[in-house]
C-alpha cells in the first residue's frame, strides 16, 4: 500500500507543475516533456541491458510504451476540457473495470462496489455540464489505464521493474515528440518550460511509475487496480491543502467511503500475492488465460 500512496501523492504533486505546463504548451506538448525528460532521467540512473532480452520480451515493452504515451495523452487532453475532478473521476472506470473483471471473490466485488461508490460521490460537484470531447477523452484515458495495469505487469516481469521502464518511456518519446514538434515548436526549449516540464517528468512520471511497477511485482492486478482508487482521494486532499479548494459533504463522504475500501482490499492483498502469483488471471477484452501474475 505504501508504494502506490507514494506514486499517489507524487502524481498529484506534479499535476499542479502540469497545469500550468498545459496553459504553455498543450497537452500534446505537455506529454512530451514529460515523457522526453523522464526517459533521459532513467535511462541515466538505470543504464538498462537490454541485449539478453528475448524479442517477445521487448516487444510487451513496446507495447507498455505505447499505452503509456497514450494514456497520458488521453488525460491531458481531458483535464484541458473538464474539471480535474471530474475527468479523474472518468478515467478511474478503467482500473476499477478491472477489477471488477478479474475478481473471483464476493468479498473483492463488494470493496471493489465501496471504492467505485466513493470515486462516483469525490466527482459529484464537476459532471454538469461536461465537453463531450474531454469526456471522451477521459474514458479513452481510462481504458489505456487498465491495459497500462496489465502491460506493466508483464513488462516488470519480463524485463525487470527498471528496465520495463526505460523501455516504455524511450518508446513513449520517439512516439510523441513528431506531433509535438508539430503543435508546440519552439515553445518546447524555452528554460522556464523546460524546468516546469522537468518537475512534472520527476513527479509525474519518473518517481510514480518507478513504485507502480515495484507494488505490481508484489500484488495481483486487481489488487492494484482498487488501491489506484486512492489516487482521486489524494487530488481531492491536495486540492484542499494547497489550492484552498474546500471538500463538501458529499466528498468528505466520498474520502472515507475509498479509504475504507483500499484498507479492506489491503487487508486481503498480502494472501493473495504470496500465495497465487502462478495463478492465471482471467483475460480483459480478450488477454490470454494463460498469463502469469508478477
Amino acid at each position: 500500500m505504501g508504494l502506490v500512496l507514494g506514486s499517489a501523492v507524487s502524481l498529484q504533486v506534479g499535476a499542479a507543475f502540469a497545469v500550468v505546463l498545459l496553459g504553455r504548451v498543450g497537452p500534446v506538448g505537455a506529454v512530451t516533456l514529460r515523457m522526453v525528460l523522464a526517459a533521459a532521467i532513467v535511462w541515466a540512473l538505470v543504464r538498462p541491458r537490454l541485449r539478453h532480452l528475448h524479442r517477445r520480451d521487448l516487444l510487451v515493452g513496446v507495447a507498455f510504451g505505447l499505452v503509456l504515451v497514450l494514456m497520458n495523452t488521453c488525460f491531458y487532453s481531458a483535464v484541458a476540457r473538464l474539471p480535474l475532478g471530474a475527468a479523474v473521476t472518468i478515467e478511474f472506470l478503467g482500473p476499477l473495470g478491472l477489477a471488477v473483471a478479474t475478481s473471483r471473490r464476493v468479498r473483492d466485488l463488494l470493496w471493489v462496489g465501496l471504492a467505485g461508490a466513493g470515486v462516483f460521490l469525490l466527482g459529484e460537484t464537476g459532471f454538469e455540464p461536461l465537453d463531450p470531447v474531454g469526456v471522451a477523452f477521459a474514458l479513452g484515458a481510462g481504458v489505456c489505464w487498465a491495459g497500462y495495469i496489465l502491460l506493466g505487469a508483464q513488462a516488470g516481469r519480463r524485463l525487470g521493474g527498471t528496465n520495463a521502464l526505460a523501455v516504455a518511456l524511450a518508446v513513449a518519446s520517439v512516439a510523441i515528440v513528431p506531433a509535438a514538434a508539430l503543435t508546440s515548436g519552439p515553445d518546447l526549449v524555452q528554460p522556464d518550460t523546460l524546468l516546469l516540464g522537468l518537475g512534472v517528468a520527476v513527479l509525474s512520471s519518473a518517481l510514480p511509475y518507478s513504485l507502480e511497477l515495484a507494488a505490481l511485482r508484489r500484488i495481483p492486478p486487481r489488487t492494484f487496480g482498487v488501491l489506484m482508487s486512492l489516487e482521486p482521494v489524494v487530488a481531492a486532499l491536495v486540492g484542499f491543502l494547497v489550492l484552498r479548494q474546500r471538500l463538501s459533504g458529499w466528498q468528505l463522504l466520498a474520502v472515507t467511503l475509498v479509504v475504507v475500501a483500499s484498507v479492506g482490499v489491503t487487508r486481503a492483498g498480502p494472501a493473495s500475492a504470496a500465495t497465487r502469483t502462478a495463478e492465471p488471471v482471467p483475460g480483459v477484452a480478450g488477454a490470454d488465460a494463460g498469463r502469469s501474475k508478477p
